[in-house]
């Protein structure tokens, strides 16, 4: 098991996973493009969930390929690829289970975000994540579920799912929880797994 997460430390695995996720992150804030032009200029940051946190991700495996760390990106990127992988995952999936018609465009998401949660955990050796990196993510990512859930400035879902709305806020908040302590949990704990990378 080593041996394979070892191999996601070496330079040509970090270069072909930028290849995939620079494009992925592009393609994740033109899929926002229509609800980032009508919603107003203080929510903007909080609005393109995946695309960010997968942007987050890009800087990390920036860092790696210069042989460094930076532990505050690390706990960004690893929280929010983890919660909004699973997310969307769920939501497509759901959408489908009331009704919606699902095309190759949910499947696509559907195997995209379901990588972006698995290259979160994948990853989690080589991070140096320390406890005061993880609270203040966990107080970006609570914060901005009250942006999403509160103030209604959540990602559009299918028309399906919009009687739910109060049900999906509720189990995004949990999945908040679920994904920072899945983080604390392979990164931050003591006598958690630490390799270098290659």
């Amino acid at each position: 098991m080593k041996t394979v997460f070892t191999l996601f430390g070496k330079k040509s695995m970090i270069v072909l996973l930028l290849i995939i996720n620079i494009p992925g992150t592009i393609y994740g804030y033109i899929w926002y493009e229509s609800q980032l032009a009508r919603t107003p200029t203080v929510f903007l940051p909080f609005v393109p969930d995946s695309p960010t946190a997968s942007l987050f991700f890009v800087f990390v495996l920036i860092a790696f390929l210069l042989k460094r760390n930076w532990p505050l990106l690390e706990a960004l990127a690893a929280v929010t690829l983890i919660k909004y992988g699973i997310w969307a995952v769920v939501m497509n999936i759901a959408a489908g289970w009331t009704g919606s018609t699902l095309t190759w465009q949910n499947y696509m998401l559907i195997f995209s975000h379901a990588g972006m949660a698995l290259q979160a955990v994948l990853y989690a050796p080589f991070y140096r994540i320390k406890m005061w990196h993880l609270i203040v993510v966990a107080l970006w990512t609570v914060h901005n579920d009250i942006i999403d859930y509160v103030y209604m400035m959540h990602p559009s879902v299918s028309l399906t799912l919009v009687p739910y709305l109060n049900h999906i806020g509720y189990f995004t908040f949990w999945l908040s929880v679920f994904s920072i302590a899945t983080v604390y949990y392979l990164s931050v704990r003591k006598g958690t797994n630490k390799l270098e990378l290659q």
